[in-house]
């Protein structure tokens, strides 16, 4: 299906130059005097590289269907993170550049959304926030109890991030997966 291409938006698929790629971006400019035209910051879904193109806004692009399943992140092997369908037991080997930092917020058996354009996987979302298990985190120095005092914590996953003083080891905690901040205990 062929639209403008003021009409695409954030998270679209698109064929561009015999590609498929994804709209990680767009921002819509009409110069002074000049005609309109539409920016995009798309990424191959082949090659994985992110690059940017210029669209005159009545310029036609073809739009290309997404398909959302859900499915559990099952383990790592080398440099791939493996996805299983829990309904058809179909497993997805993505490569750690695909999942990039994702990767900071995936554990054992964790549902996420796989998006999928003419069956090539576009990409990996998560949900809004994650419980992780803290395995390192230091104590809290005696006298430290002023208001919003943080200190640093290693997650099962690796990713270390602030949280309150009175956070310990062992620990789960719930993490937000668009800025990796502390939200609570959970």
């Amino acid at each position: 299906m062929f639209v403008n291409a003021s009409d695409i938006g954030k998270g679209q698929a698109i064929r561009h130059n015999g590609a498929i790629c994804l709209v990680l971006d767009t921002l819509h400019r009409t110069p002074g005097n000049l005609r309109a035209f539409v920016q995009m910051t798309l990424r191959n879904l082949k090659t994985g590289k992110s690059f940017v193109e210029r669209f005159g806004s009545q310029d036609k692009v073809e739009l290309l269907s997404l398909v959302r399943r859900r499915c559990e992140y099952s383990y790592r092997e080398g440099n791939s993170f493996v996805f299983m369908d829990p309904e058809t037991y179909e497993t997805f080997s993505v490569p750690e550049e695909m999942v990039g930092k994702a990767k900071d917020f995936l554990k054992e058996n964790q549902p996420v959304d796989l998006l999928f354009a003419d069956d090539t996987l576009a990409a990996i979302e998560l949900p809004q926030s994650v419980v992780l298990k803290v395995v390192e985190a230091p104590e809290g120095l005696k006298g430290d109890s002023a208001t919003n005092v943080m200190k640093p914590a290693i997650l099962e996953t690796g990713l270390c991030i602030q949280v309150p003083l009175f956070i310990k080891e062992g620990e789960l905690v719930k993490v937000s997966t668009t800025d990796g901040k502390y939200l609570s205990r959970a």
